[in-house]
């Protein structure tokens, strides 16, 4: 019986042992050859001259793995098949069931031998007291009656007799990194490790796997094994398999939109490579908070950065107000730019519900937009950002009147409202986009056109009056125009309809 001693933790539960003693007229017969065992161990990729030898003791003589002249203990290892399996052929039959000559004295680093051979001992003992001469029996390589007989059983698999010989080999040496060379061959080992209480090599093993990289299938093979490991042991791994927060994903796509938006030169590879990230985590919620916590932080700067820059403190002299002033202009551009990717994203990942809101309680910072375009210095310092700000709403405002976005009534009235006037002004003060392109005031105006018509009747008519600015010199230039007003007055000329509600 094991000492409970020896059962603390718990260890890969699929093998069956038992320890007896042969008989005086028991004949041991290697159901392997020497060279039999030999090729069966070396199918790790190991040299046998590394694990071949140990000596027990500074007095004692050189112990050699299966030397039936020096051994105490002969092993057997065979396959434990199940009662239901079909008899297996002859050969197969022989290459299941191998003998090897082992040693009590270098076998005891494995925990349960020394617990399986402490047992044996102590019924060896109690018997030869009860002999009558209490002479100990002498042993040859014809005669095993001194030989110490253990059965171990080992799961019917094609190289669990190969792996147990490996381990079996690896108590007679402390080099096992000329063995544990790979992640496959150290989890192949851990479990035979694990099963016999090998502490050094169940050390060495984990040792290699904290250091080494893991494929995808050797990480399962390392969870499996998690929970037959103790908690100081598995601590390194699980590091390396749990975050430790629940918010860590969240923490890391924020970290690397970031990093894509501020950090990196090749910033249009960077911004794509996080861009598919987002597309393709598994958690839209996730996504979502962590691309409306970056929005808000890169509007909060552009809107500081207008602020400032539409008044500006005068107290130092000329040139100090006027580099602060450039600065502030940089600063919003940037962040812009930034701003017009993050809006991009979230309305691909049809997360932008919180940004349309955010965007149309914006009075304040369309009325220092307004104010900045007025006014000429930005021209020669950042030219594009008025494109970027009428972007940024462009895109938000379509998926609004496109339905991508769901927004209340007040939510699209506040939206045209208050960014209707940011439009003129850039109408009437910025030079006319690249005839190659369709001119963005074009695209907002027809939009923020669709919306108003979503609109109670009063609250279109207020609106519509202030878009009389998108007409041109030809009235077939504005066909967006003419039918926003033939709708509004088509819809003013139907009679009454509140009755048949009734």
């Amino acid at each position: 019986m094991i000492p409970n001693s020896y059962r603390k933790r718990q260890r890969v539960p699929h093998r069956h042992t038992s320890a007896t003693r042969l008989s005086s007229t028991a004949t041991v017969v290697n159901s392997f050859s020497d060279k039999t065992v030999s090729e069966s161990s070396q199918k790790l990729h190991r040299t046998s001259s590394s694990v071949s030898t140990i000596t027990t003791s500074p007095n004692a003589v050189t112990s050699s793995f299966n030397d039936p002249y020096t051994a105490d203990v002969l092993l057997r290892l065979f396959v434990d098949r199940s009662p239901f399996d079909s008899d297996a052929p002859s050969d197969s039959s022989r290459q299941s069931d191998i003998q090897i000559y082992l040693h009590s004295a270098v076998i005891r680093r494995a925990k349960y031998f020394a617990a399986i051979l402490s047992d044996c001992w102590q019924h060896r003992t109690n018997a030869d007291a009860k002999s009558n001469n209490g002479a100990e029996g002498s042993r040859s390589n014809d005669n095993n009656n001194n030989l110490v007989q253990l059965n171990l059983a080992v799961v019917d698999d094609p190289n669990s007799i190969s792996i147990h010989l490996t381990v079996l080999q690896l108590l007679y040496t402390s080099d096992f990194a000329t063995v544990i060379e790979s992640a496959s061959t150290a989890l192949e080992i851990l479990p035979v490790a694990l099963e016999l209480l090998f502490e050094d090599c169940v050390k060495s093993c984990l040792r290699f796997l904290e250091a080494v990289p893991w494929s995808e299938e050797e990480e399962k093979r390392v969870l499996s094994l998690i929970p037959f490991l103790r908690e100081e042991e598995s601590k390194e791994l699980l590091v390396r398999l749990s975050p430790g927060k629940e918010d860590s994903c969240e923490e890391m796509l924020h970290g690397l939109i970031l990093a894509a938006i501020h950090n990196h030169p090749n910033m249009a590879f960077v911004k794509a490579f996080v861009a598919k990230l987002l597309r393709d985590f598994s958690s839209r919620e996730s996504a979502r908070r962590v691309l409306e916590r970056a929005f808000e932080t890169s509007l909060k700067v552009v809107k500081e950065s207008l602020e400032e820059y539409t008044s500006p403190d005068f107290r130092g002299d000329h040139n100090e107000t006027e580099a602060i002033q450039r600065l502030n202009l940089h600063t919003a551009m940037t962040n812009g730019r930034h701003l017009l990717w993050l809006v991009e994203r979230m309305i691909e990942l049809r997360v932008a519900d919180s940004a349309v809101v955010e965007w149309s309680e914006q009075a304040s910072f369309t009325a220092d937009l307004q104010r900045a375009f007025r006014d000429d210095a930005w021209r020669n310092i950042v030219p594009g950002l008025p494109a970027v700000v009428l972007r940024c709403t462009c895109k938000l405002a379509n998926a609004v009147a496109a339905g991508t976005i769901l927004a209340a009534r007040q939510v699209r009235m506040k939206l045209v409202k208050d960014w209707l006037p940011v439009l003129l002004v850039c109408k009437d003060n910025v030079s006319p986009m690249l005839p190659s392109h369709k001119p963005l005031h074009l695209e907002l105006e027809e939009t923020f056109l669709r919306i108003i018509s979503t609109l109670p009747m009063s609250d279109a008519q207020l609106l519509l009056q202030q878009c009389l600015s998108f007409s041109t010199r030809n009235v077939e230039d504005c066909p967006h125009l003419i039918t926003a007003f033939n709708t509004w007055f088509r819809r003013a000329t139907r009679p009454p309809q509140l009755e048949n509600l009734d």
